[in-house]
């Protein structure tokens, strides 16, 4: 057993190291400032992790450095409505959260960083180095104040110091495992390669109508197959829900309100000054300036003289994430690049071509694809959506209001009418549900469903957050798990027997034109009258084309064997059998060691599946430069 395999035993004990970490020093609530747009002081508390407090400033300051990555990637329409109903405020704070613990668990251990290390890591960030070496104080600070929002030297080096104490409780939770280079590149490898195979989907559905079901095999089926249709427990609640939806309907947003909103948050939208670039890269860290240069001036005159940019750029640049792009940074506003960058980009008219550039990470060559000029959409286009966010937010404000109000009023069963009468809402009752249903009433609220089957009758849970708003319930009745009988369950188990009946005849179907698929692939799928489908590379681990993620049909393509005659099997999935055709093997795999030791260890959650076929004809060929 290699210790990757080892660590992947492990996976398991490794997360709940952490998660037992985070639990042991996390209590936090989220406060209504939150619901209160910018209401609530930068320094109220929002959670406490041990010692360390996350304020509201620390929040929202997360909060808005996310909501402008969104806005930038996807335009202005990214507002806070729908970061809260993706659920984006409740991610952000648990990572604050998580990172703090880890903080707190790290100094528990006497782990420490030093000012000497803090300084060390920003000397070697490359965005802060000219040839090689730290810029100095002045580059340092304009960079930090480049960022969005701008960043104070204390911000960023306190924000630094955590990053690092955790890294060194990272090590101390995995430096005893030991990993040889060997395991590394067959891990690599068994990551990276990939495979484009042709298809021949037998499906069950067409089988369907060939299979007959009388009454007494599905008795029969049932006898042998009860636990399949035996019904969980169940729970019945009463509940009280404080509906947000239904405030926000009364809810009349001032005009005044909404011109405010959007004078204050102009930004939103707002779309600035855009330029979409290339550009060729030849990096100066630890060479000789004056020949990179003289590199790049001739590399400069290629392109002057009319060679195509994007082949020049594949060929020279040293900056490996757009090189294999033709040097292609897409669009891109004021503030993400380096100065020196950024002002000869915005500089140059579409399809010019600058001359050389210099910036810490070493001489350019930049083309101007394309400009956006700024843009700002006008009131009359953003007012409804405007007044619509803020009667949101004051609906959820004046629920999370009339929640707290509730919840000093409740304390038993028969208190939930009294506070329903008297803030004009009504206690509804559930029908019974599983744990996988959703709830008659309120839909699906995990929360609420995991609590009704752990709470006592007789009490009173809440409030529970849920998308409509608040939620109080007590349980109020319970079923337990039991045995259907069959006439409660009968199209089911009909459908059942014919689903697994007709799995069999495609299984029969598909073995009996085995043979005639090893002699020839496409003109047994051409005889049959069966499409063929071809997919593109696909890596292990990764979805198959109408089929998913499937770990079964992954072991059954041997990835990495040359080319020659192999294994074709056929695969059960979902009431379809596959016969599978291996064409040939993709590749693109960097070889280098660096490239390599970055391999994250994750697994497929996929469902196995089971191979159930005769071995036909397949062909297999490695193909260690071809690019996908």
């Amino acid at each position: 057993m290699t210790m990757l395999d080892r660590m992947r035993r492990h996976k398991a004990w490794l997360n709940w190291t952490l998660v037992l970490v985070v639990a042991a020093f996390i209590w936090f609530y989220v406060p209504d400032f939150f619901d209160q747009g910018q209401a609530g002081t930068v320094n109220e508390v929002v959670a406490t992790v041990g010692d360390q407090q996350i304020t509201a400033g620390a929040f929202r300051t997360a909060y808005q450095n996310q909501l402008e990555a969104y806005r930038r990637s996807y335009g202005g329409n990214v507002n806070e409505q729908l970061m809260r109903q993706l659920g984006i405020d409740q991610q952000i704070l648990q990572q604050l959260i998580d990172e703090r613990a880890a903080v707190a668990e790290a100094r528990r251990l006497g782990l420490k960083v030093s000012d000497q290390e803090v300084a060390a890591r920003i000397f070697a960030m490359p965005a802060f180095q000219q040839n090689g070496q730290f810029a100095g104080e002045q580059v340092y600070e304009q960079v930090l104040r480049m960022q969005r929002p701008p960043l104070t030297k204390a911000e960023f080096e306190e924000n630094l110091r955590r990053a690092l104490l955790v890294d060194k409780l990272r090590g101390t939770v995995t430096d005893w495992i030991a990993v040889s280079d060997e395991d590394v590149d067959r891990e690599f490898v068994h990551k990276n390669e990939k495979v484009k195979v042709e298809l021949v989907t037998f499906s069950a559905d067409t089988m369907r109508d060939q299979v007959t079901v009388s009454d007494a095999e599905a008795a029969s089926y049932f006898e042998s197959h009860k636990e399949n249709y035996r019904v969980g427990e169940k729970r019945k609640i009463r509940f009280l829900l404080v509906d947000a939806d239904a405030l926000k309907s009364k809810i009349v947003v001032p005009p005044g309100d909404v011109e405010r909103y959007y004078r204050d948050n102009i930004q939103q939208f707002s779309t600035p000054e855009q330029v979409r670039a290339s550009h060729i890269l030849l990096k100066t860290d630890g060479k000789d300036d004056a020949a990179v240069k003289a590199r790049a001036e001739e590399i400069l005159k290629e392109v002057k003289a009319g060679k195509d940019f994007a082949a020049l750029a594949k060929k020279y640049s040293e900056d490996e994430a757009s090189a294999t792009q033709g040097g292609d940074l897409d669009y891109f506003g004021r503030g993400r690049m380096v100065k020196e960058f950024e002002d000869a980009a915005f500089a140059l008219e579409p399809g010019q071509i600058s001359d050389l550039v210099k910036t810490p990470f070493g001489y350019h060559i930049i083309k101007v694809v394309d400009k956006k000029a700024a843009t700002t959409r006008p009131f009359a286009e953003v007012q409804q959506q405007i007044a619509d966010q803020l009667a949101y937010e004051r609906a959820q404000e004046r629920a999370s209001t009339i929640a707290s109000e509730i919840e000093k009023a409740v304390s038993a069963p028969g208190d939930l009418a009294k506070a329903a009468q008297q803030h004009g809402l009504k206690v509804e009752e559930s029908g019974f549900f599983t744990k996988d249903e959703p709830i008659m009433g309120l839909g699906p609220v995990p929360e609420v469903t995991e609590r009704a089957f752990t709470v006592q009758e007789g009490t009173v849970t809440g409030p529970i957050r849920s998308a409509r708003g608040p939620v109080f319930f007590t349980v109020v009745g319970k079923e337990e798990s039991k045995l259907p009988a069959l006439a409660d369950v009968k199209d089911r188990v009909r459908d059942d027997l014919v689903r697994e009946r007709a799995r069999e005849l495609s299984k029969t179907k598909a073995a009996a034109l085995a043979p005639e698929f090893k002699k020839s692939f496409a003109g047994a799928a051409k005889n049959a009258k069966l499409d063929v489908k071809t997919t593109e590379f696909v890596a292990r681990g990764t979805a198959w084309p109408g089929i998913g993620a499937s770990p079964a049909l992954d072991a059954l393509i041997d990835f990495g064997r040359p080319r020659a005659i192999q294994l074709v099997a056929l695969v059960d999935r979902g009431h379809r059998e596959l016969p599978i055709k291996a064409d040939y093997v993709g590749k693109n795999l960097p070889t280098s060691r660096d490239q390599r030791v970055n391999v994250r260890l994750e697994e497929s959650d996929g469902v196995d599946e089971v191979e159930i076929g005769r071995a036909m004809e397949r062909t297999t060929a490695h193909q260690s430069t071809e690019a996908e």
